[in-house]
């Protein structure tokens, strides 16, 4: 099947140079193609570039099927990549929404066994089937929203049966949906409360029996450690992490969420493929991070649901480094897996610019869990993963209009999704 799209007003993240990255002042640039065409066949992008330099020729497809979409003044971004995310969960946790409003903190909430625990012992009662069919909904809430690659974490199970029964579902909304996914294992999420008095015990079991049965069974990609206060330590991160690394799994770390935790050191150590999360960024953080290959992962969502201060991104692009976005949609912290609302966040609150925020939910999210080869922005031979916006005045228009739904048409692998 071929698809093109003529008479774009806007083709944005558009370029002949395939880059992995864009860093510090490269995240303020963002080419953008005016008056744009763009030709998919076979689920990749194999042509795009101004009308007046359309060849009639790009079209013709000798007894393939050809879709046409005219999209005079409409914009087509490149998928949103959403490169932390917890959808596969059990319930909802409204409970916990209103004892913070009634002044109780996360750390309150998860020390009377809410938080991570609560949502462990839902997933613990809910078979494998039902949690496939909530998780299922989300999937198709985020493809409508622009999302087409998105990462998703295990560690609601916190035993082996039910953190294998997390991955499994993961693989299986891999399996039957057409956005990208990538699995992490997350056991190190929080410490069970039948470990509460042996902490060690219960490392030994995701060291020793989990993370050998993730890989046997190969349903990780990644591996996630929460390293951070009350809830593990560097030591026992790093343990982690090397078992998981023998073990073939890349690591990514929830790092400096609560406080000054030392999990970025930690991630730029085994080099982390990202660290996330970063409300508690200094100096040392960011010295840490630069000239490494660790990407400094931001969850604006989760932030402002929990009230907690902001990354301090501004200071962290001028130096030089370079930011991802992602959801963190989850139902503790951050029930949303809308990345448009976290473009806007990031523009209101982190104080970036449309350019950066577009920059940071699409290219490098996409290097943020190791799609920037193949998704993340408008190249030769990359998937064909986009969206065609509403008619907007600008790029600009997009995260300005934070409670519109502008995104009118969703293509994935090259396919219009209903």
């Amino acid at each position: 099947m071929a698809l093109l799209i003529t008479n774009i007003k806007g083709l944005v993240g558009a370029g002949a140079i395939q880059r992995s990255l864009v860093a510090g002042k490269e995240m303020s640039e963002l080419t953008t193609i005016p008056d744009a065409y763009i030709f998919c066949r076979d689920g990749l992008i194999t042509d795009f570039g101004q009308m007046r330099d359309m060849d009639p020729a790009v079209a013709e497809e000798s007894g393939r099927e050809l879709i046409t979409i005219d999209a005079s003044g409409k914009f087509v971004f490149p998928s949103f990549c959403d490169s932390h995310t917890h959808l596969v969960y059990a319930g909802s946790r409204e409970q916990e929404f209103a004892d913070r409003i009634r002044g109780l903190s996360y750390e309150e909430i998860a020390r009377r066994g809410g938080g991570i625990l609560n949502s462990a012992r839902l997933l613990h009662a809910t078979s494998e089937d039902e949690l496939y069919e909530q998780s299922s909904e989300r999937i198709r809430e985020i493809i409508r929203q622009g999302t087409g690659a998105v990462e998703i974490k295990s560690g609601y199970g916190l035993n082996t049966e039910d953190e294998i029964k997390m991955l499994k579902v993961i693989r299986r909304l891999r399996d039957d949906f057409p956005i990208e996914v990538r699995s992490t294992f997350l056991g190190a999420h929080a410490l069970p409360d039948e470990f509460r008095s042996d902490r060690e015990a219960y490392i030994d079991l995701v060291v020793n029996e989990m993370i050998p049965m993730v890989a046997y069974g190969e349903l990780a990609d990644y591996i996630d450690v929460f390293c951070d206060t009350g809830f593990f330590t560097v030591e026992e991160t790093e343990r982690i992490l090397m078992a998981g690394i023998k073990y073939g799994m890349i690591p990514k770390i929830h790092a400096n969420e609560l406080d000054y935790s030392g999990g970025v050191q930690t991630g730029v150590r085994y080099d982390a493929l990202s660290v996330d999360h970063l409300e508690r960024t200094g100096d040392a953080e960011i010295e840490a991070l630069l000239g490494t290959g660790t990407m400094p992962t931001l969850l604006p969502g989760s932030a402002l649901f929990l009230g907690l201060p902001d990354p301090p991104a501004r200071r962290m692009i001028d130096a030089g480094l370079p930011l991802a976005l992602a959801s963190d949609f989850n139902p503790g912290s951050s029930p949303s897996g809308n990345m448009k609302l976290v473009m806007s966040l990031a523009c209101i609150r982190l104080k970036m610019t449309p350019e950066e925020t577009i920059n940071a939910v699409t290219l490098n999210s996409a290097y943020a869990m190791g799609l920037s080869e193949t998704h993340g922005s408008i190249a030769m031979g990359k998937a064909a993963n986009m969206f065609v916006t509403r008619e907007m005045p600008s790029y600009g228009f997009f995260p300005y209009a934070f409670g519109s739904d502008l995104i009118e048409t969703v293509i994935l692998k090259g396919q219009i999704i209903p």
